[in-house]
């Protein structure tokens, strides 16, 4: 479970906080839509969440593991970001080497990790773009090579930042049910910062409403 306890946090030059006194939970096996008008912080929560910004006041731990004790690989094991834009995330030369890049990173050998690369690739209909490169996918494939990428590492914790955005009908319902998938199978626990209500009410368990 991720746990938020008191959390604040103020960006730099501003002289108030987005985020202030904030508290939640987040469990494994269940999807939970964070909403709210916009400047309310859910962008700001999903940074904190991943470790990519840290609270200045209260605590975020993961699994009864503080945060504030842990570098952003550490955190990034156990919990996987994807960007709104996941060509934010792109960087490596093939789909393959793409998901592969965390894995090297773990120490595993060739043959661990081609079966793990090959595994995910299947999982997210991506096998035969193994040696594309990754610039000249569409959205709905980059933003499943992105969910390959940060799955295979052994990431608990999935956290989206509008992930619908830019999706059509046809993709958000692929989208969608691929999160019901990974939330059955591998017990994840998803957090989706969204405004898309329609999307919200098929496929979270529970909605939070962050106040501005």
């Amino acid at each position: 479970m991720i746990k938020v306890e008191n959390a604040a946090y103020t960006y730099p030059k501003s002289d108030s906080p987005v985020i202030n006194g904030f508290t939640a939970q987040f469990g494994r096996g269940e999807i939970t839509a964070v909403t709210g008008k916009n400047g309310c912080g859910k962008t700001t929560l999903t940074k904190l969440l991943t470790g990519i910004l840290r609270p200045h006041t209260g605590q975020i731990s993961i699994d009864n593991n503080d945060t504030s004790v842990m570098d952003l690989f550490e955190i990034g094991q156990r919990v996987g970001y994807v960007f709104q834009n996941p060509n934010r995330q792109l960087f490596c030369d093939t789909v393959y080497n793409e998901t592969a890049y965390g894995l090297r990173k773990l120490g595993l050998s060739e043959e661990q990790m081609s079966r793990e690369v090959s595994r995910y690739l299947e999982l997210f209909g991506l096998t035969r773009l193994g040696n594309v490169y990754p610039g000249t996918l569409s959205l709905g494939e980059k933003q499943r090579l992105v969910l390959a990428a940060v799955l295979a590492i052994g990431t608990d914790y999935l956290v989206l930042d509008e992930p619908t955005a830019g999706l059509d009908i046809a993709r958000r319902r692929e989208l969608g049910d691929t999160l019901l998938k990974l939330r059955q199978e591998r017990r994840c626990g998803i957090v989706i910062a969204s405004h898309e209500a329609g999307f919200i009410s098929r496929y979270a368990d529970r909605e939070l409403v962050m106040a501005p």
